[in-house]
């Protein structure tokens, strides 16, 4: 159970829905989910039609139209699935973080480097999802706009809980340095661009926490407390 207000969920193709993360479909419909977001992800949005998605998961097309509507309502809940799954599997990560605020901020990086090492990763999904989806009427435009606001308001309430500056504007700087890394693993296969994206995010991390006068630390130099040293 998440904790979250049940919620009237009206999402075509959806059963029952006590809290938007734990959403209850028809079994066709979730056949249908599975699949779409399976090959969207792995060929492309543009690159798979209907057809394939009712063909690899054995729900005939009118049963589609009659569970999402079209495709565009489709492509909205495979976005609007992935979005609660990755929000509920963040919060439980951090949850697992025993230190405090500011070495949880940086564990979003720790966690977002273990997916870019996973086989088959091949990018954030709502970014590669954005690039896809030009139309800002799209509905699936409105799910990656909530999960990216999600994510910068997160960052910046563990930016605020450790008392750094500046926290609204810490976040969004964290979230361009996210965005970035998404890219460049895309465009140029780099699976480490996370890891140093959390090396530089140390670093911003830093700057927010030193008073005027003092030196940042430079790159190399790490700023995360050191476990193993006693006091």
């Amino acid at each position: 159970m998440t904790g979250r207000s049940p919620q009237v969920c009206s999402a075509p193709g959806l059963q029952t829905c006590q809290y938007r993360g734990v959403e209850k479909r028809s079994s066709a419909g979730e056949r249908l989910l599975e699949t779409a977001s399976a090959l969207f992800y792995a060929r492309g949005i543009g690159a798979v039609g209907v057809d394939a998605v009712v063909a690899q998961s054995g729900v005939s097309k009118p049963t589609l139209y009659a569970q999402f509507g079209s495709k565009d309502g489709l492509i909205a809940a495979v976005l609007d699935r992935r979005r609660w799954t990755r929000q509920e599997a963040l919060t439980e990560f951090l949850a697992g973080v025993s230190s405090g605020p500011e070495e949880k901020l940086l564990a979003v990086f720790d966690w977002l480097a273990l997916g870019h090492a996973k086989p088959g990763f091949r990018g954030c999904p709502f970014t590669n999802a954005a690039v896809e989806l030009p139309d800002a009427g799209h509905p699936g435009r409105a799910v990656i706009l909530a999960y990216k606001n999600w994510l910068r308001t997160t960052l910046a309430d563990l930016a605020a809980d450790a008392g750094l500056a500046d926290p609204e504007e810490l976040g969004s700087d964290l979230l361009l340095l996210i965005d970035g890394a998404n890219a460049r693993v895309v465009h140029s296969g780099d699976s480490d661009a996370m890891r140093r994206a959390g090396s530089a995010a140390a670093r911003l991390v830093a700057a927010a926490r030193t008073p005027p006068g003092r030196a940042v630390p430079g790159p190399g130099i790490s700023t995360r407390p050191n476990k193993h040293t006693e006091d």
